[in-house]
């Protein structure tokens, strides 16, 4: 599993909306977050760009950090 620091998500709508963003991506699977932590988790079944994950959080509203 593959985790990430996700800054700006105040709800359950913005964990929506950045699982949502992650889970289009390809290569990854099993998106979880915990809205507390701002830490999402995820499964890479293929490798995954890290520019791709914090581009496709931006994109969401969002700041990986």
């Amino acid at each position: 599993m593959t985790s990430i620091k996700i800054k700006g998500m105040s709800c359950q709508h913005c964990v929506m909306a950045a699982t949502k963003a992650l889970s289009a991506l390809d290569g990854v699977k099993d998106v979880k977050i915990d809205l507390k932590t701002g830490v999402a988790t995820y499964e890479e079944v293929k490798a995954v760009d890290p520019q791709a994950v914090a581009a496709a959080i931006k994109k969401a509203g969002y700041e990986v950090v």
